[in-house]
């Protein structure tokens, strides 16, 4: 039996600065580096702006042509309704090239007024049945008051402190102005 072939994983190697003049220098770099990928994105959103205009104007003319194919097939199917429902027993029609449907769109509730609607339904011993009452922990008052949860007193609720961050932020030079 031949022993199994050890993988060797290769990583990067990991650099550290040596002094605050190197992580100076560093910070100035990662700035540099921020600005060249910002310009590359500002790049692309521009070529991508530029070829979005060039289809919608090349796609205007097409969308302006099937807009004005369904109103006139819309409008055609309207008049023959009946004969192309079977007298409303179906809602489409499958003709040879493509099939046209008559379709409602579910309903909804529309409130104007909450307040009023919901003064209302209050009212109303019947109606109040449709007002929704959503119970949350209110965890901004829980942190503001957190001395009287510090300790473990309610059973599934603890204080998680944040993690501490390391924060680079290299600054923007301004050119100077003569």
């Amino acid at each position: 039996m031949s022993k199994p072939k050890k993988t060797r994983v290769k990583t990067s190697a990991q650099i550290a600065a040596q002094n605050k003049d190197e992580a100076i220098v560093f910070i100035r770099e990662i700035g540099d580096i921020m600005r060249e990928v910002k310009r590359l994105e500002t790049n692309m959103n521009d070529g991508i702006a530029e070829l979005q205009e060039k289809y919608a104007e090349q796609s205007a003319p097409l969308n302006a042509r099937i807009s004005e194919l369904s109103s006139a097939v819309q409008l055609w199917g309207e008049a023959n309704r009946n004969e192309l429902t079977d007298n409303g027993r179906v809602k489409f029609a499958d003709l040879v090239t493509g099939i046209i449907k008559w379709r409602n769109d579910p309903p909804k509730v529309s409130v104007t007024g909450v307040q009023a609607v919901l003064a209302l339904l209050r009212n109303d011993p019947e109606l109040e049945r449709f007002i929704r009452v959503k119970e949350e922990i209110n965890k901004e008052a829980i942190l503001n008051e957190r001395d009287k949860f510090d300790k473990g007193q309610v059973a599934g609720l603890k204080i998680v402190d944040g993690k501490e961050q390391f924060v680079i932020e290299p600054h923007d030079q301004q050119l100077a102005q003569v």
